[in-house]
Order: structure tokens, then sequence, then C-alpha cells
């Protein structure tokens, strides 16, 4: 299984992205989703996770109102619709697959993580 996440770049407080990940493989929709950040010097922190079909969804606080996680199974790619963004959110940002039976914030549920994309927000 691989993961490819896209879509970071540099931007400016108060404006928008959205990363993808793209995942290889099948039965994508039998699989909860994650995104995780990393900021320089800092452990990665959980973002947001998804369950496989979509229906239920959680979020750290600090992007709570701000973020949005989803998913489209049939081109196997989750999405992070980033509203609002804030210097703090500057970090690479990594898409994580897990096979639990319901979406964690916890890193050792999840199997298979994909290399990170850089988002950088200037103030």
């Amino acid at each position: 299984v691989q993961l490819q996440a896209s879509g970071g770049g540099l931007v400016q407080a108060g404006d928008s992205l959205r990363l993808s990940c793209t995942a290889s493989g099948r039965a994508f929709n039998l699989f909860n989703m994650g995104w995780f950040r990393q900021a320089p010097g800092k452990e990665r922190e959980f973002v947001a996770a998804i369950s496989g079909r979509g229906g239920a969804t959680d979020y750290v606080d600090s992007v709570k109102g701000r973020f949005t996680i989803s998913r489209d199974n049939a081109e196997n790619t989750i999405y992070l619709q980033m509203n609002s963004l804030k210097p703090e959110d500057t970090a690479v940002y990594s898409c994580a697959r897990s096979p639990a039976s319901r979406i964690s914030r916890g890193s050792p549920d999840y199997t298979y993580w994909g290399r990170g994309t850089l988002v950088t927000v200037s103030s």
C-alpha cells in the first residue's frame, strides 16, 4: 500500500489550502484514514480522521471549525480542506491508514503512512 499526499504550499495567514492523499490498493472504503502533522522541533500531532465510509470524523480542537476531512472512495482519496490558516498550522502534513474498527487519534493505530506535504503559513 502506498499513500501519496499533495497540495501543500506557502500561503498567508487567513488563506485556504486543500490537501489530497491518494492510496493504492484495494478495499479503500474498509479503512479509516487520518491526517497528522509535524511542525519543526515538535512531535507528530493528530489533526483529523475519517471512517471508511465517511460517516464519522474527528478533529483536534485547534482545527475544529477551520479544517474539514472528507473522502472519495471511488478515487481512493481523502482530502483535508484547511481554511483560515494560521502560522501555527505550519507543518509537514501526512496521511495514514488504519485498520482499527473505530477512528483513532493514536499513531500506533495507523499501519501505513504516506510521505508528507509541507504547509507553510506566513503571518
